[in-house]
Parts: C-alpha cells; sequence; structure tokens
C-alpha cells in the first residue's frame, strides 16, 4: 500500500500554501495575498513523527470564480480529492465562515474521507476563540492554528496522522509487486509487455504515453522456486520543476505511490541516453521509499551503435548511483527479448534478499566484532555501550540497536556497520534501515 496521500483544501486565501510550505519544510507553493495564486496541485514527500505521507496543496474551491482557468483548476482539487486518504480543510478564523467555506464544505463532505477542520490565521487570543464558528461546518472538532506564525501545527498534525491510514507492514512471503520506473520514452511499457507476453500497456515513442501505473501478473517458475509477479508500470518521473503542469503532475504522484506499494524496483536506464541527471532523480525515489532495486539497462541492441561495453557502462552506473546497495545491473532489449529471463532472476534474488531474515546469534556476533574492530565515537566520558541488537523487520531489513548513548553514532559510523551487515549477510540490492536506540 501507498503511504497516506494528505490533501489541503478550502476555498482561495485562506491560506492553504503557507500551511503547505510549513508542513513541507520548505517554500514550493506560491504564496500571495492574492485570492487562486494556486492553480496547479503541488506534492511534497513529507514525515512528522516518524510518519512519511504525500502532502497535496489545491486550487482553492470557489464555485462563483470568473477566473479563466477554473475549469481545469476544479477538474485539479476535484482529482486531489478522489486521490487523498484523508484532508485538511482550511478556513480563516480572522474573518469567519463565509458562504464559499460552507459550499467548499459540502462538496468534500461527498467524498466520504476523514476530514480535520484547521481554523487558519488564529494568532491571538481572541482568534483562537472564534475559531469555535468552524463547529457550523460540521466537520468535527475545528484547531485554532497560525500556519505563518507556526502555532497549533502539532494539534493538527496529531490529528491529521490519526484520522490517516497509518503506513503498513511490508509484507513478504505472498504476491512479489514490482514498479518499473525511470523517466519517459526509455522503454518501461514495451518492457513490461515484453516480459509478461501482453499488450497491457500502450508504446508510443512519444515521451508520456503512459499516465497511470497498469498492474499486469506474471508466473514467474525457475526449478523448484515459483513466485507470483505483479509488475507495475508507471509513468515516466522527470525532475523537480521540469514536471508539466497538470496531467502530468497527477502520473508524477502516482508513480510515487507505485513505487511506495511496491517490494521491488526496476530502475530503467535508456542505452542511447546514458545515465541522466533524471535518471539518478528517479532512482532517489526508490532509494527513499527503502525499495529493493535492479538496475535495467534497456535498448542494449542499440550498444554495438554507441561503442559502449557492459563493463563500461556498468563503471558509469556504479559511479553515478552512489546510493545503490551492490544492485544488480542488467541489460535488455525490449525490442529483441534479449536479457529478459536474467532481469526476471535478479529481480527474485534482489526480492529475496530484501526479505531476508538472519539469525539473531550470528547477527550479535557480527556486531559485537564490528564493535571491537572499530570502536563507535565517544565523547569525554560518554561512550556508547550496546545493549542488544535485533533484526526488527524484514522488507526492507531493519536491525535496532539498543546502546547507551546513541545520539553519538555519527553517520559514517552508520555507514561502516552497513558494510560490515553486508560483508556478513549480502543484501545485495537491498537497503538497511539501522536504528539506534537507548535503553534496553
Amino acid at each position: 500500500m501507498a503511504i497516506p496521500v494528505i490533501a489541503i483544501v478550502g476555498r482561495p486565501n485562506v491560506g492553504k500554501s503557507t500551511l503547505f510550505n510549513r508542513l513541507a519544510g520548505s517554500r514550493i507553493a506560491v504564496v500571495s495575498d492574492i485570492a487562486g495564486t494556486t492553480r496547479d496541485r503541488v506534492s511534497a514527500d513529507s514525515e512528522w513523527a516518524d510518519q512519511r505521507f504525500i502532502l497535496v496543496d489545491t486550487a482553492g474551491i470557489d464555485g462563483n470564480s470568473e477566473d479563466i482557468f477554473w475549469p481545469d483548476m476544479q477538474s485539479q482539487v476535484l482529482k486531489a480529492l478522489d486521490d487523498a486518504d484523508a484532508l485538511i480543510f482550511v478556513a480563516d478564523a480572522s474573518l469567519g465562515l463565509t458562504p464559499a467555506d460552507r459550499d467548499a464544505a459540502n462538496l468534500i463532505r461527498r467524498y466520504h474521507k476523514p476530514v480535520i477542520l484547521a481554523m487558519n490565521k488564529a494568532d491571538n487570543v481572541e482568534r483562537e476563540q472564534s475559531a469555535i464558528e468552524g463547529y457550523e461546518l460540521d466537520l468535527g472538532d475545528p484547531i485554532p492554528i497560525s500556519a505563518y506564525h507556526n502555532m497549533g501545527i502539532s494539534d493538527l498534525m496529531n490529528a491529521v496522522l490519526d484520522a490517516a491510514p497509518s503506513e503498513p507492514e511490508d509484507e513478504v512471503g505472498g504476491q512479489v509487486r514490482i514498479a518499473i520506473v525511470g523517466r519517459p520514452n526509455v522503454g518501461k511499457s514495451a518492457l513490461l509487455n515484453a516480459l509478461t507476453g501482453e499488450d497491457r500497456a500502450l508504446v508510443s515513442s512519444i515521451p508520456g504515453t503512459t499516465r497511470d501505473p497498469v498492474d499486469s501478473h506474471y508466473l514467474y517458475v525457475d526449478g523448484e522456486t515459483e513466485k507470483d509477479l505483479v509488475f507495475i508500470d508507471t509513468a515516466g518521473l522527470r525532475r523537480r520543476g521540469k514536471t508539466e503542469q497538470g496531467i502530468e503532475k497527477y502520473s508524477a504522484l502516482r508513480t510515487i505511490q507505485a513505487i511506495e506499494r511496491s517490494h521491488m524496483t526496476l530502475i530503467v536506464l535508456d542505452a542511447t541516453e546514458f545515465v541522466t541527471a533524471q535518471d539518478l532523480h528517479v532512482g532517489g525515489f526508490a532509494s527513499d521509499a527503502s525499495r529493493g532495486m535492479v538496475v535495467v539497462v534497456n535498448k542494449w541492441d542499440l550498444a554495438p551503435e554507441l561503442k559502449l561495453t557492459r563493463e563500461e557502462a556498468d563503471e558509469q552506473i556504479r559511479d553515478r548511483f552512489k546510493f545503490l546497495p551492490d544492485s544488480p545491473i542488467v541489460f535488455t532489449s525490449a525490442l529483441t527479448g534479449r536479457g529478459l529471463n536474467s532481469l526476471l532472476k535478479a529481480a527474485v534474488a534482489t526480492y529475496g534478499e530484501w526479505s531476508k531474515e538472519v539469525p539473531t546469534g550470528e547477527l550479535t556476533r557480527v556486531v559485537i566484532d564490528a564493535l571491537a574492530t572499530h570502536p563507535p565515537p565517544r565523547a569525554g566520558y560518554r561512550r556508547v555501550r550496546l545493549r542488544k541488537v535485533a533484526q526488527t523487520r524484514m522488507g526492507p531489513p531493519t536491525f535496532t540497536f539498543h546502546m547507551a548513548n546513541p545520539e553519538l553514532i555519527h553517520f559514517s559510523y552508520r555507514r561502516y556497520l552497513d558494510n560490515r551487515l553486508r560483508a556478513a549477510f549480502g543484501f545485495a540490492g537491498s537497503p538497511l534501515r539501522l536504528r539506534f536506540v537507548g535503553g534496553a
């Protein structure tokens, strides 16, 4: 399942974009006193209290708008309401409720989504007390906030995350969900069709043909190994700032969601335009989501014309994709079928690494040996002491270190422990999560 999508909605000029920027941690959305500044949906991958979610800003709901762009803006708002798992409805406590607020509330009630009511601009006692007027909207308890002054945000987000569906643990052992990701026109849909033997995805030389994720089932059998694979084709992802307005932005959001609900990602590169900045951007999404990763160099049938050898290509990929956890690199041609069997084997093997569980005794031995070989840093009389270590999750492999003074563990030492675990247990193609906590 994808991480929850939380949309910020309400009439124009109530501070939705200011709240979005506050929660996203940067000025992604344009903020202005002019009503209707936000004409497109803006999204950001965000986190609050260790819970990840996708935050979506929207244009103001205004049934009487004379803006010539309003029909397109309205369609985007309605799409955001469709996609959202929970809604933050924003009203202006400084002005009180308006007929437009009531119309907007009537609209969102039809979607039967969890709604948290934020009465914004409640930056003094009088406005905070007037926020109780929000009860008239029948959207639950109004929460007074000031997005600009960072007041009431914790109360708001606690309520939102309680209402939104939480990110579940990734189940292992059943279907293997594999997202095929990459920038536009690298041959993702052609690769899907070649792998499954079906023409499920529309194939075209025009970039951006695929708009929505497409799921295709495939039963993989190799000797005694049998896996039910579910391939998810996705729209091409561009770098932030290069995504066009409107429908392509929806596709990018859905691609991110597809990655989140997958176990594995096939990062597809085009052999004719090798390792671009967009490729790194796409791979970063998969890395951030802690999904298993296989790199696919597609259109390899054109390699003779490019005078590019596998060794040179492998070296370039390893050099540019610094975040790859020893991921397999497979060379394919969706046109000729070359390398497809190798790709399937690599995907199944990487899933095995991503869902691997190591015995506690062996894990403890490896970690104690690593600490003895290279002791962690200390600060004066304070030093790190290991109390116990355990694998607390599979898919992705997650290890929890119970230690005294865990705050002394630096990034470089995390990397050292990551490398020691990989040397002992493998995990090729799978990210590792290391958690350091105090206490027993």
